[in-house]
């Protein structure tokens, strides 16, 4: 499973809203592939690729103390990706997305590589992923001729060498795999008015099928209320086969949507919150949820009211409790649950820290000047971390820092 689950707690980017882009904006659904031989799980070491005008390629950038470099991917080099979203498996390796292509990196951020699924044309916002590990993804493709009950999966099980892929019987959602084979979706079926229907699916072999599970789409048969329509869902978050949550926001005071699932998302049942005063004349969503292990577990609510506050709860009973955490954390950004001990937030300009279970949280000043301009964040764990810039026309950094935040290293451009 993932090792860090972030999201940005500024703006709802719900799949809805990313699907109006998507339909406005995409082109011809991406073409239908054979599906290729799946390469094992722990690939040959490959040959060193051609370089692109007789260039060497960077030099990874790794302690030198004798430790082996990673073997090379066998894929083509790009030079200085303008990168959208940073996805780090830990401190050498990662996923990222750019507006038109699936990228890797073996050396921490300093060399990427184009490992794009054949026939995709192009990535950006316009994708809904799961970067499962440093070999497992998969990626979603809208079909716009047939939303929102058609699309297309890619998968790969080699770090994006070879991919195969299915069609979906869905468009776009929030996408999460248990294990190579074993995921689920929750699938976006229309958004109107402050209600949002969606289905929810899982799937035992990779994504090539899937049975759907639950709706609430009054407009298809088998539809159940036990999550209700109304309400925008903005994530799925899943402990097991079994287990699974279902956060969102309802445009009214006092009120927390979040729903959980015992029997694989057949039913549904909302969670009791112990809420602070100020809550019942605030506007809350659910900004992150992430389970580090089959007990431990945090929540992170935006509220909304005269001040912008982000709050955090834990639980160590699989989530059949949730404790109000003491540090409330100014305005809303990124947040990444990283361990059982360590939280790392950023918001403002400033990170904040925790490795001590959200207890405290230390204030960390970087030297970089970022303010409001991080689009996207991935930390591997308190110390080493990454942040992608976005500042007017589009013109997109990516840093790196090793010490917590205080200190960052521009990698691109």
């Amino acid at each position: 499973m993932k090792k860090t689950l972030s999201f940005l707690t500024s703006t709802l980017l719900s799949a809805s809203f990313l699907l109006s882009f998507i339909v406005s904006s995409c082109g011809a659904p991406a073409p239908q592939m054979e599906p290729q031989t799946e390469a094992p799980a722990q690939p040959e070491p490959a040959a060193t690729p051609t370089l692109p005008n007789t260039q060497s390629a960077p030099q990874p950038a790794l302690p030198s103390d004798g430790t082996p470099l990673p073997q090379e991917i066998d894929a083509p080099l790009i030079d200085s990706p303008s990168i959208i979203s940073i996805y780090m498996m830990d401190e050498v390796y990662g996923w990222a997305i750019t507006e038109r292509h699936i990228i890797r990196t073996n050396d921490g951020g300093v060399t990427w590589y184009n490992v794009t699924p054949p026939g995709l044309n192009g990535a950006g916002y316009s994708v809904f992923v799961d970067f499962h590990d440093m070999y497992h993804a998969y990626i979603q493709v809208v079909d716009p001729n047939n939303y929102p009950f058609g699309g297309t999966l890619h998968r790969t099980s080699d770090g994006g060498i070879t991919w195969d892929s299915a069609e979906t019987p869905f468009s776009a959602g929030d996408l999460e795999f248990v294990d190579a084979d074993n995921g689920w979706i929750m699938a976006d079926i229309g958004i109107g008015a402050g209600s949002m229907a969606v289905s929810v699916l899982q799937t035992n072999d990779g994504g090539r099928t899937w049975n759907r599970t639950y709706t609430n789409d009054p407009n298809l048969e088998g539809a159940d209320d036990s999550l209700p329509l109304g309400g925008i869902k903005v994530m799925l978050r899943v402990v097991d086969m079994q287990n699974a949550w279902i956060g969102g926001v309802i445009y009214s005071s006092g009120s927390a949507y979040l729903f959980r699932t015992e029997d694989g998302g057949r039913t549904w049942a909302g969670v009791s919150l112990i809420l602070p005063e100020e809550a019942q004349a605030s506007e809350l969503a659910v900004e992150q949820l992430g389970f580090l292990s089959p007990t431990r577990g945090y929540l992170a609510l935006r509220m909304t009211s005269a001040n912008l506050q982000t709050i955090l709860y834990r639980t160590d009973d699989g989530g059949e409790t949730w404790e109000l955490l003491p540090t409330r954390l100014p305005g809303g950004g990124f947040l990444e649950i990283l361990s059982a001990e360590e939280i790392v937030f950023y918001s403002g300009g400033r990170f904040y820290v925790t490795k001590d279970a959200g207890e405290t949280f230390d204030v960390v000043e970087p030297d970089t000047s970022f303010g409001e301009t991080v689009t996207s964040m991935s930390f591997a764990n308190s110390s080493t971390g990454w942040v992608v810039t976005t500042r007017p026309i589009n013109r997109r950094a990516f840093y790196k820092t090793t010490d917590g935040g205080t200190t960052w290293t521009q990698l691109i451009p």
